[in-house]
């Protein structure tokens, strides 16, 4: 009976590891790949014809339309406003002052799409020159790919040794889910950013009054966080490839501090610079932030 109940708890063992184990070899096959792609972003994000067609290239399409609707309303909202002021005697921005805001904002507005790509393609070339000191230093690319490439070396284990319950089936399990956990972090992200180009027009249009200056400032925040996050990943790298990595538990465990600090890269920068969290355990919690005054 003893000997019976122990095959089956070997069985369940074996099939649990296999089905682990062609798990992670899958994640660890193909992550590296999307991670570099809709990490390392470019103004190719924003470069396609159906983005520009909602977005809108002309004042007359798109989201552009939209906008330009609201400017006008803006101002038939002023005008109104100023011949009530005559009437009541209450004060109000004085119309030179009004003017000159809508027509400098409003410029702004209609080149809200050039505005986003350049700034996208300085924030590319910052982070194309931090990943470019690395490969100097290190003779490598600096990127997911060599990363985890290197990594597997010393952690991947073979399908026919892999104990899920074992202290190295536990490092290749957190390892695995959390270039998962990345893949979706990140994924998030490279959404986020189409999304809040898209509003980038409405951010502008703020301007012109000053109780909704607040929208474009917790607008440029958290685009500003978004895309920096960019340059603070490969910073990351950089001390990532610093260590000098073996078949021990001490470089396991700064491969597992490097995962981590990759994984908390977003809510790091948040706190110093604020934004928005990309992390994929508090989504709701982070769009509160888009309200925040």
């Amino acid at each position: 009976m003893e000997s019976s109940t122990t095959d089956f708890s070997s069985i369940i063992t074996e099939i649990i590891n296999n089905l682990f184990s062609n798990l992670f070899s899958s994640i660890d096959n193909t992550t590296y790949a999307i991670l570099d792609d809709i990490t390392f972003v470019d103004s190719s994000i924003i470069s396609d014809d159906i983005f520009k067609n909602i977005l809108g290239i002309s004042a007359n399409s798109g989201i552009l339309i939209i906008a330009n609707t609201l400017l006008f309303g803006l101002l038939l909202y002023y005008s109104i406003s100023l011949l009530i002021s005559h009437i009541t005697g209450s004060e109000i921005q004085s119309p030179k002052d009004f003017i000159f805001k809508a027509v400098i904002y409003g410029i702004l507005m209609n080149a809200s799409y050039f505005i986003c790509e350049q700034i996208i393609n300085i924030n590319s070339l910052i982070s194309l020159a931090i990943r470019n000191i690395g490969e100097i230093t290190y003779q490598k690319n600096i990127c997911f790919e060599t990363f985890v490439n290197e990594t597997n070396s010393f952690i991947s284990i073979s399908k026919s040794s892999f104990n899920l319950f074992s202290i190295d089936g536990i490092i290749k399990s957190f390892s695995s889910l959390g270039l998962l956990n990345l893949i979706f972090s990140y994924s998030l992200r490279y959404i986020l950013i189409k999304v809040f180009i898209l509003i980038s027009p409405f951010s502008f249009l703020s301007l012109i009054y000053s109780k909704t200056k607040w929208i474009f400032s917790s607008w440029i925040k958290i685009i500003m966080s978004l895309l920096l996050l960019q340059d603070f990943i490969p910073i990351i790298l950089l001390i990532c490839f610093s260590f000098s990595y073996s078949n021990n538990f001490i470089s396991k465990l700064f491969y597992m501090g490097c995962i981590y600090a990759l994984i908390k890269a977003n809510s790091i920068l948040k706190e110093f610079i604020g934004g928005i969290s990309t992390n994929t355990d508090t989504p709701m919690k982070s769009l509160n932030l888009l309200f925040r005054r």
